[in-house]
């Protein structure tokens, strides 16, 4: 019991901190992850390794420099998005391979700093693979040139710097490895749970078309009855026709979000944004006029951008069926779809003021496989969205608070803009 508080603890700390930066978007939360270890870490190695544990070489300015461009990384979020993926893969270059390399090199191969840049190799390869071999290379020769212009160069060709090299090279082929597994072993399910989800929708019609033939029947046989029929049984007969073009409905979506798993996402149209959340208000298996009416629509200024109408058309479907949800457990709210194509990046809003998201929750919805609360879906809804929206280059983040409100905003690399709503 007393792991699962500190767990939450944790879990809280973290959300709120991640929170603050773009809602969990992940170049800035590397950036941020990035600056504070290097903030915390640099100094106190400083110390570790000058009086602690004493090593034959230490550089103050080394570590100055390590340290604000870690506390670059925890301003970055306030220069934009684009600065934090430019931060990402220079502070990655220079935390890790250059410095980790460099100061191995400087103090001879020493055990201590072998082990050091073995741990930094460790955590750069947790980064995306082709970012980390760039990193580095780039980082361990920039070390090498610059451990040649401090004059040890020397050291290049030592035995206890030599021999590091097959170990490197084992620790990335296994990490490669054991990242690839994981995203064949990701695959393997999604690709599972795609065909069970098709299986069981495709079961479904079957009994359901069975239900609606019976119950058109019934309802012809009602309407033949002397007109003093109880109304009750006429409005039960009427409840359980709409629910069953509801269910008719939800296998349409869950049909098309199985498709949407298995199918490219590379985008190769152009989409109207205003006809797509059109698209969605028609096709979308409201259970109730009421629950329709929850739902407004506000066209500023619409927009294209490139990608598939159909899997925009599953983005959308997921995110109402997420905020009717809410509305539905917090038994309040409504739903705001607000199409802004006026600003320079062309955006979509997705608006719910129902139960909100917790803070510590908030970095983890876009995860595969989470689902919160537990029993809520399958976990795989908005992880596809981010993987939709990131192959067509745009982006999507949540700002929410508990209880209140929870907005998705989903931004488009402008394709044109087009005239407001009315016009188009």
């Amino acid at each position: 019991m007393r792991h699962e508080v500190y767990e939450r603890a944790a879990g809280g700390l973290i959300g709120r901190l991640v929170r603050s930066h773009r809602g969990g978007e992940r170049a800035a939360v590397q950036a941020f992850v990035l600056g504070w270890l290097s903030v915390i870490f640099h100094p106190l190695y400083f110390v570790l390794f000058t009086w602690v544990f004493p090593q034959s070489y230490e550089s103050p300015a080394a570590r100055a420099i390590g340290t604000l461009v870690g506390a670059a990384g925890i301003a970055a979020e306030r220069f934009g998005t684009r600065w934090c993926e430019l931060y990402v893969p220079a502070a990655l270059t220079f935390l890790l391979p250059f410095f980790g390399t460099f100061m191995f090199l400087m103090n001879n191969g020493t055990p201590a700093w072998a082990q050091c840049l073995i741990v930094m190799i460790v955590a750069l390869f947790h980064f995306p693979t082709g970012q980390a071999l760039r990193a580095y290379f780039t980082g361990t020769l920039l070390a090498c040139i610059a451990v040649v212009l401090e004059g040890k160069g020397s050291a290049l060709l030592t035995q206890a710097v030599l021999q590091q090299l097959p170990v490197h090279f084992l620790i990335i082929v296994l990490l490669w490895v054991a990242r690839f597994s994981r995203s064949a072993l990701e695959q393997e399910k999604l690709a599972g749970l795609g065909e069970g989800l098709g299986a069981v929708a495709h079961e479904m019609r079957t009994p359901l078309a069975s239900m609606e033939a019976n119950v058109r029947g019934l309802t012809r046989m009602l309407q033949a009855l002397p007109t003093g029929t109880p109304d009750e049984i006429r409005q039960a007969m009427t409840r359980v026709h709409y629910e069953v073009r509801h269910m008719n409905h939800l296998i349409d979506l869950f049909l098309m979000s199985a498709s949407a798993v298995r199918r490219r996402l590379d985008p190769f149209e152009t989409v109207s944004m205003a006809d797509a959340v059109e698209a969605v208000m028609r096709r979308y298996p409201f259970t109730s006029p009421a629950q329709s009416e929850a739902v407004t629509v506000e066209v500023k200024r619409n927009f294209r951008f490139e990608g598939q109408h159909e899997l925009t058309v599953v983005i959308l479907l997921n995110l109402l069926r997420n905020a009717l949800k809410a509305i539905h457990r917090a038994g309040k709210g409504r739903v705001r779809i607000v199409v802004d194509g006026s600003r320079r990046t062309p955006r979509l809003l997705f608006i719910d003021t129902a139960c909100g998201i917790a803070a510590r929750r908030l970095p983890l919805i876009f995860q595969r496989f989470y689902a919160y609360p537990a029993h809520n879906g399958t976990g795989i809804g908005l992880a596809l969205c981010r993987q939709i929206m990131r192959a067509w280059k745009a982006d999507i983040r949540c700002v929410s608070r508990e209880h209140a409100y929870a907005i998705f905003v989903l931004e488009f690399p402008v394709q044109r803009s087009t005239p407001p709503a009315g016009d188009t």
